[in-house]
């Protein structure tokens, strides 16, 4: 595996490559993004993950500094993989002038859910993105699904820009217990991860239930839902029923309750299909999670 920490040295290391499979990402691996790595291998002639904590995505009082960096291990569990070229810049090296010139999503995706908790989240991260595939220059982008509204943000900035991209989403992979691998959940003490980690994965599974089991009333729902979360020591951001397109809330008459199934994890209301979102503080950790409908 070839290390890249400057854009010549990539564009060097994956010239002989003609459809490179790039894996955006912060660092601080976990299996979930091993995952997405491994279904990279057979969508490229090259798998090209990243490393690199982008400062644009982070609001000042959150935390970009100690975010957790494993580089050694990084390294190592993206080597063991299979990986081809880790394109690993500095700051500088990305960002060699003061990057105020901005790629700003659709506000229709990008300033609900996520947004109005954390204004300029997406810009950062469509900004950052758009330059990181300007510098791989992929064919395939597999981002996983755990960060829903990202997936769909840089989706959308994608086909408005033209790009020759495949938008790959990846589904969540998940501890034994059901709690969505993320590099936040070091974050939780262990009585927390024992005790209360699992609560919002659950109250997502129980919204997903009654919308599949036929009811519409979308807000109550979700009022019931966050009183359950607050009185389990929760501080939820929202909890929410979601068209999967456009993030948008669905109306009664959208969802059918008349459903139609291949299976017990696929299936279709109609015209819109639906994704439980979700988004909550356990003590200083906040997670994010979701469910698709």
């Amino acid at each position: 595996m070839h290390i890249a920490r400057t854009l010549p040295d990539l564009r060097a290391a994956l010239a002989p490559y003609q459809r490179p499979a790039f894996v955006p990402t912060m660092g601080n691996l976990h299996d979930g993004h091993i995952a997405l790595v491994s279904a990279a291998l057979p969508l490229g002639d090259a798998v090209v993950p990243s490393i690199f904590v982008n400062r644009l995505q982070f609001l000042p009082h959150e935390d970009f500094d100690t975010y957790p960096r494993t580089w050694d291990a990084d390294c190592e569990r993206l080597r063991n993989a299979g990986c081809t070229v880790l394109f690993a810049p500095s700051e500088q090296a990305l960002y060699p002038q003061p990057q105020t010139c901005k790629l700003v999503p659709d506000p229709a995706l990008a300033d609900i859910l996520e947004g109005q908790f954390r204004p300029g989240f997406s810009t950062g991260v469509c900004t950052v993105v758009n330059k990181l595939l300007q510098c791989v220059q992929p064919r395939t982008l597999l981002m996983g699904k755990k960060d829903y509204q990202q997936l769909v943000v840089v989706r959308h900035m994608v086909q408005q820009m033209a790009m020759e991209i495949d938008v790959v989403g990846c589904e969540t992979l998940r501890a034994d217990d059901g709690l969505a691998l993320s590099s936040r959940n070091g974050y939780l003490l262990p009585a927390q991860r024992a005790d209360d980690g699992l609560a919002l994965s659950q109250i997502l599974r129980c919204i997903a239930d009654a919308v599949r089991n036929g009811r519409t009333d979308f807000a109550a729902i979700e009022a019931e839902a966050q009183a359950t979360l607050t009185a389990r020591g929760w501080q939820p951001d929202y909890l929410t029923v979601r068209q999967q397109g456009n993030l948008q809330a669905p109306r009664s008459g959208q969802i059918h309750t008349d459903q139609i199934t291949d299976g017990p994890d696929n299936i279709h209301h109609g015209a819109s299909r639906v994704v439980v979102l979700g988004a909550a503080r356990l003590g200083g950790t906040r997670l994010i999670d979701n469910v698709e409908i």
